[in-house]
Formats: structure tokens, sequence, C-alpha cells
């Protein structure tokens, strides 16, 4: 008889214990579904373009920003400085602004450099839609999604170039492979790089490359052997092209 009971105790928690398992399954499920719901509906801001250019001749740039929510929300821009370049460049107007449901904000982009640009710079820019409150009484979780997007600002008298990753230098330089950026222009770029022939994979410390500068890429084995690479370049207006090979040249060559 004793052992009868343990048993039906025995087989009562293991009921249990699938029971909890499945309750605790349903509830992360529910939790997921109306996660991936209120992301699904709060679109917020949306700029018309994945990269903004300010051309230096022309002093200023614009770009259109719609409010694909379903209500009114305002819309805070802000011009961010990467860390490589702390100088302030330019301003944008309006910084905040109401912004109806289905409408479109003109930002506007102005320089205000003091002496002439030499080479491209590059800043960002990012736009937050911030959802109007409710009534009092009427709690609600607000969610605000925030978009980023490089803007570079470009020279006067210097020439477009629609392929700068093609001026890129990269070296094997002792054990080490680095970039070079002689050139005026910025580069986009993936951060994963292909050595070749080894089909072995270097890191690029960041997705960008600026004007005069060197950078030394990680890799997990030896590069002696690596005479090209693969990237993955960024055009001037963020689409991607297809995978770029270059060549790759030693100190002693």
């Amino acid at each position: 008889m004793c052992v009868c009971w343990c048993l039906i105790l025995w087989l009562w928690g293991k009921s249990v214990n699938v029971l909890s398992i499945m309750v605790v399954s349903l509830l992360r499920y529910i939790s997921l579904c109306l996660f991936w719901c209120g992301l699904a509906v709060a679109d917020g801001m949306q700029p018309e373009t994945t990269v903004v250019i300010l051309n230096e001749e022309e002093g200023e740039a614009t770009l259109n920003v719609k409010n694909t929510d379903p209500g009114p929300a305002l819309l805070h821009s802000v011009i961010q400085n990467i860390p490589e370049d702390l100088e302030p460049l330019l301003i944008v107007t309006p910084p905040i602004t109401r912004v109806e449901a289905g409408d479109t904000q003109l930002v506007r982009f102005i320089s205000t450099t003091k002496k002439p640009l030499k080479t491209q710079r590059l800043k960002r820019v990012s736009f937050e839609g911030i959802p109007e409150a409710r009534a009092p009484g009427g709690a609600t979780i607000g969610i605000t999604l925030r978009q980023s997007l490089p803007l570079i600002l470009h020279p006067k008298g210097l020439p477009r170039h629609d392929a700068p990753w093609q001026l890129l230098t990269w070296k094997r330089e002792g054990d080490q492979l680095r970039v070079h950026n002689n050139s005026a222009y910025v580069v986009r770029l993936g951060m994963e790089v292909q050595l070749h022939p080894q089909a072995s994979v270097a890191t690029l410390p960041r997705t960008y490359i600026l004007p005069g500068e060197v950078l030394t890429l990680a890799s997990a084995g030896p590069v002696a052997g690596v005479v090209a690479v693969g990237i993955q370049p960024a055009t001037v207006y963020g689409f991607t092209v297809d995978t770029y090979r270059a060549p790759v040249t030693a100190d002693a060559d």
C-alpha cells in the first residue's frame, strides 16, 4: 500500500511539473507575441533615405521624415559626433517638432563650418518619435524607436566618387594586416573581411574608415600568406554592393 501511494504521489508530482512547464512556455509565447505585435505597429519616424549628404558649396541639405505611427508624435532630431571627430560642423532644424500621423516633416541640416573642408567629414543624425501622452487614467506603455543615419559633409571642389573603397590600400606590415585610407573620402564597409587564399576572416574595429586613417585588423590566424581581401562596402547612398576583392601587398613590396 505504501508503495502504491508513493507511486501515485510521484506521478502527481510529474504531472504538476509537466503542467508547470507548459504554463511557463505558454506565458513566454504570449509575451513574445505581445512584444512582436507591439514592435510591428510601432514603426516610428521613417526618413526617406539611409544617408544624408551635405555638400559644402550648397551650405545645407534637407531630408523628409514621415510619421508612420497611427497617432501624432514629437520628432526629435539630433546631430551626433563620432568619437574620432568631435568638432561641431552643422546644426539641425527643427530640433523638435510635432508631426501628425501620416504627415511628413522637412528637416534641414545647415553647415556651420568656419573654414573650408579639406576632406569628407562623418557625423550621425538620429530621429526619434516621442508618442503623444494619453489623457489621465489612460495609462499605456509607449515604445519609441530611434533611427540613426550617417551624415557626410562633402568638401567644395572634391569630385564625387561612387566607389571610394577602391582607393583603400591593404598591406601586411610585420605580423599585422592594415588598411590605409589615403583618400579624401569616408569609406563605409562591413567589419568582416575575408582573407584569401586562406578563406579565413579578419575583423575591422568599426564600420567606417576616415580620410587619412590607418586601421589594424584583428585576425585569429597568421596573415603572412594573405594576398587579397574581400570586403562588403556600402555606397555613398547606403546601399550594399557585391563583395569587392582588393590586393594585399607586403611592407617590403
